[in-house]
C-alpha cells in the first residue's frame, strides 16, 4: 500500500473546514461565548473589557428578537458555553493546522468533536423548538444553528471512512523476475 499526500487545494471540503474551524475560534469561541460568560444577567450588566461593546449590542439585539435562551442563560446552556471555550476552541486551532498540514493524528480528536458538538446542538436545538425558552423564529434560529450540524456531519464523513484522510491510497504492485 503506498500513500500519496493529496495537496490542500485538491481538497476543497478541508478548505470549507478550515474557513469553519477559523470563524469559530475567532468569533464564535472567542468572541460570541466570552460574552455569555462574562455577562450572566443581560438586563443588568456593565460593558466588560472583552469582547467589544459592539458585539454584545449584536447578541443582545439577536436574542431579544429570535433565541430567547440565549438571553435567559440557563445553566445546562452556559455548560455547553463553558465546553466550546474550554475544549472547542483549542481543538479548532489544533485543527486548522492539522487540515492544512495534513495530519492524520487529527483524526480521533475531530471524531469526538463532531460528536460532542452533535450532542450539545441537539440538546440546545431541542430547547429553541420545544422547550421553556421556545425561539418564536425558529426558522431563523434553526438556519442560524445548521452549520454546527452540517460541518460535524461533514468531519464525522471524512474522518470515519478512511485511516489515512489526507491521502490517497493505492495498492503497489510488486513484480519479481524468476
Amino acid at each position: 500500500m503506498a500513500l500519496t499526500p493529496i495537496p490542500l487545494k485538491k481538497r476543497p471540503v478541508d478548505i470549507a473546514l478550515i474557513v469553519f474551524f477559523i470563524i469559530n475560534f475567532f468569533f464564535i469561541t472567542y468572541m460570541i461565548d466570552v460574552e455569555q460568560l462574562v455577562i450572566a444577567n443581560t438586563d443588568n450588566f456593565q460593558y466588560p473589557v472583552w469582547p467589544p461593546r459592539w458585539l454584545v449590542d449584536l447578541v443582545h439585539w439577536y436574542g431579544k428578537n429570535f433565541d430567547p435562551v440565549l438571553m435567559a442563560r440557563p445553566a445546562w446552556w452556559r455548560a455547553t458555553i463553558w465546553i466550546d471555550s474550554l475544549f472547542f476552541g483549542p481543538f479548532y486551532l489544533v485543527a486548522i493546522y492539522a487540515f492544512i498540514k495534513g495530519k492524520n493524528w487529527i483524526r480521533f480528536g475531530a471524531i469526538i468533536w463532531a460528536s460532542v458538538m452533535l450532542t450539545n446542538v441537539t440538546i440546545i436545538l431541542f430547547e429553541e423548538i420545544n422547550g421553556e425558552f421556545a425561539s418564536p423564529e425558529l426558522a431563523r434560529v434553526l438556519m442560524a444553528n445548521a452549520a454546527w450540524v452540517i460541518f460535524p456531519v461533514i468531519v464525522l464523513y471524512r474522518m470515519w471512512r478512511s485511516i489515512h484522510p489526507f491521502f490517497e491510497v493505492s495498492e503497489v504492485n510488486y513484480q519479481t523476475d524468476i
